[in-house]
């Protein structure tokens, strides 16, 4: 991998370690639709001076449905699912469930014949990091969480499917145009839900109700939009050009690492035995999963 992808690559993985961490917090207090409502419009504020330039009702007549399924993929499924499976389960746990990302990725590029080189060595990365979050889940699961886990997986597949469709739909799109755009459908999607919320008073949690809302949990949704999503997209696409979408969706074994350190060492988490066992698979799947395959071309697009 070049420097700049790997640059890229571990400034992305450490940014998208956090959310799990700011979501937990957040959750404590607020409805996931407030918590993604407010992380999309903080970021589009942000990313609003990057796209003055850009003609955006151009950009979205000519990839409306493509930037719908990017939305949905990225942001409207994950972030709710997330936001909705963290009420039950710790943000060490939600984080390892991710990495379960690049297998599914791997299935979906084989599915669409998609030239990404994916050789045995990969391949047993894969499998070793599958194993890790199967031991993960077998170990950790219990009958008050097996629903939140499920959910997680709703996130799995859209984060998987997330940069295929970036790199197979998009690549001449504009990219901040692009992000911004499926933020504004994000919005779009929950703003109904989060008025109705507000009107029966449900957008908080009744802990919240009777205590107020801390202004830590405030501070998790600014950190939510600024950090994990206004950034963390933009260096998203870049990594995508850099080293294509299925090595980027690697980045999801870096993630849990983040998100344990900061699960056990902030919110005093459980180092459980599913993390005990899983986390050293899916790290070595991680090794075995970057590595360049021997024949592939350097002037393939996903070649390192």
């Amino acid at each position: 991998m070049s420097k700049r992808g790997w640059t890229l690559f571990a400034a992305l993985g450490i940014i998208w370690g956090t959310p799990y961490l700011l979501i937990r917090i957040a959750v404590e207090y607020l409805s996931p639709s407030v918590i993604v409502v407010g992380r999309m419009s903080l970021a589009l504020a942000l990313l609003l001076p990057l796209v003055v330039k850009s003609n955006l009702p151009a950009v979205w007549k000519s990839h409306r449905n493509a930037i719908i399924a990017f939305a949905a993929a990225e942001m409207i499924f994950p972030f709710g699912a997330l936001a909705i499976a963290e009420k039950r389960i710790s943000s060490s746990l939600a984080g390892l469930l991710i990495a379960a990302v690049p297998l599914v990725t791997a299935l979906l590029l084989a599915r669409i014949g998609h030239e990404d080189k994916w050789d045995s060595r990969r391949l047993l990365g894969l499998g070793i990091g599958l194993a890790g979050v199967t031991c993960l889940v077998g170990l950790d699961l219990r009958a008050d969480n097996w629903w939140s886990i499920a959910i997680t997986f709703i996130a799995v597949f859209g984060y998987a499917l997330g940069p295929i469709i970036i790199n197979t739909r998009l690549q001449q799109a504009p990219e901040v145009a692009v992000i911004a755009l499926a933020q504004v459908v994000t919005i779009v999607v929950y703003s109904p839900i989060l008025l109705i919320q507000i009107i029966n008073g449900s957008w908080q949690t009744p802990y919240a109700a009777t205590n107020g809302v801390p202004v830590s949990a405030w501070a998790a949704v600014a950190g939510l939009g600024i950090f994990c999503t206004a950034l963390a997209f933009v260096l998203l696409f870049k990594l995508i050009d850099e080293v294509g979408p299925g090595r980027t969706t690697v980045i999801t074994y870096i993630n849990p690492a983040v998100a344990i350190i900061l699960g056990i060492t902030l919110l005093d988490e459980e180092f459980t035995p599913g993390i005990a066992v899983g986390f050293p698979l899916v790290l070595l799947g991680s090794v075995l999963a970057t590595r360049k395959a021997k024949k592939a071309s350097s002037t393939t697009a996903s070649s390192l």
